[in-house]
């Protein structure tokens, strides 16, 4: 069965795209979208976004409506891949987008940056936020100056602290759902 989730703002707002109903698949809903864009504000027009474990593409998607210059979607399901392949990457405007198969930790180590924003939203049952973020702050190169981490999690799954590279800015809990926003740190603070 596959539902569809839609765009809420941008070029694309109110365009629906498919979700197929995969194991562990859990779109980001409209609320924490636009949580995470108002957090971000304008900063998004014209950066450069990696979308890690980019599932069902919301996360992702609303970035290139909203004005990313180059969104990269890294997704190891290749039903989920199939999905935004066959359905958004035929819209307008779809060419700042490239989708990635891959297992997203594998992936970091060839990663081609500098990204601006980084869309951390890996399956609650995964255990992968902490080495998730581990692997970008070791990929040299990956995280441009000041770049931000937006990460969904589980309460439970929120590490006692954050590595010291990075700078909590906001947090937010929506039912079941963590939403926090970091800045990596420079020598200047």
């Amino acid at each position: 069965m596959t539902g569809k989730l839609r765009i809420i703002a941008g070029q694309w707002r109110g365009r629906k795209f498919p979700v197929p109903d995969r194991p562990g698949l859990r779109p980001t809903g409209d609320r924490a979208r636009e949580t995470l864009f108002n957090w971000i504000g304008p900063r998004i027009v014209g950066a450069r976004v990696l979308d890690l474990f980019a599932g069902t593409g919301a996360l992702g998607l609303e970035a290139a409506s909203r004005g990313a210059s180059r969104v990269v979607m890294v997704e190891r399901d290749p039903i989920a891949v199939e999905a935004l392949r066959s359905g958004p990457m035929q819209w307008p405007g779809a060419e700042v987008i490239e989708i990635v198969q891959a297992d997203a930790l594998a992936w970091l180590g060839h990663a081609p940056g500098p990204f601006d924003l980084v869309l951390l939203d890996p399956p609650f049952d995964s255990d992968l936020l902490q080495p998730s973020l581990a692997a970008l702050l070791a990929s040299p190169g990956l995280l441009a100056e000041r770049a931000c981490i937006y990460a969904e999690s589980a309460p439970v799954q929120l590490p006692p602290t954050w590595p010291e590279a990075l700078e909590p800015i906001r947090q937010k809990r929506q039912g079941q759902v963590v939403l926090s926003l970091l800045r990596l740190r420079t020598g200047q603070d």
